[in-house]
């Protein structure tokens, strides 16, 4: 054999090479964001499974809050219904909001306040909210990765060949769901 077909060889193999590489980083990019999308479920189902209690507790003190209740329970409803990125995300900002018209409810009833049950649930929901944002960032973050090596040359041709498709990030859509909400249940703020 000549040295140009050795070395045609060897360049066909590692191309080969190459491809098998890319291919499977793509998959193990591919199922991480599957996980991880995953586990952002995980979190919004026990942040919907949470939200009737609280709900309940803050009713059988305010029972007159009617609209209130009425908007948590359909944000709720909406929010488990949703799905896909986009549309979960735009179904939980709407959620975080109706939260926020409970929360500005039980400010109003010093007993409420001072409930354990009520007190309990809060902290759960906000360990919650806090394994939420952390589950949105490790997705982001995953989807950003394989979102960048599909792009990228020359793992785009082999993208391509294995259609593999870009992903949607889990986003807030309004900039004031950016901030961090302020909520006070009687103490001044600092």
């Amino acid at each position: 054999m000549s040295i140009v077909v050795i070395v045609l060889i060897v360049l066909a193999a590692l191309l080969v090479l190459y491809a098998v590489v890319t291919y499977n980083g793509l998959v193990r990019l591919r199922n991480q964001a599957e996980e991880a999308f995953s586990d952002i479920d995980v979190q919004l189902k026990r942040r919907h499974d949470l939200i009737p209690n609280l709900v309940e507790t803050v009713k059988g003190y305010a029972s007159h809050e009617r609209q209130v209740f009425e908007n948590v329970t359909a944000a709720r409803a909406n929010a488990v219904a949703a799905t896909g990125p986009a549309q979960q995300a735009q179904a939980e900002n709407q959620l975080t909001g109706a939260l926020r018209q409970l929360f500005a409810v039980a400010e109003n009833y010093p007993e409420l306040k001072a409930s354990q049950n009520f007190l309990l649930l809060q902290n759960e929901l906000t360990d919650t909210e806090d394994k939420i944002q952390a589950a949105r960032r490790h997705y982001n973050m995953t989807v950003r990765d394989l979102n960048v090596k599909i792009e990228q040359f020359p793992s785009s041709i082999v993208a391509g060949f294995a259609n593999a498709r870009q992903r949607e990030f889990f986003e807030l859509d309004e900039p004031g769901d950016r901030e961090v909400p302020s909520v006070s249940f009687g103490t001044a703020p600092a």
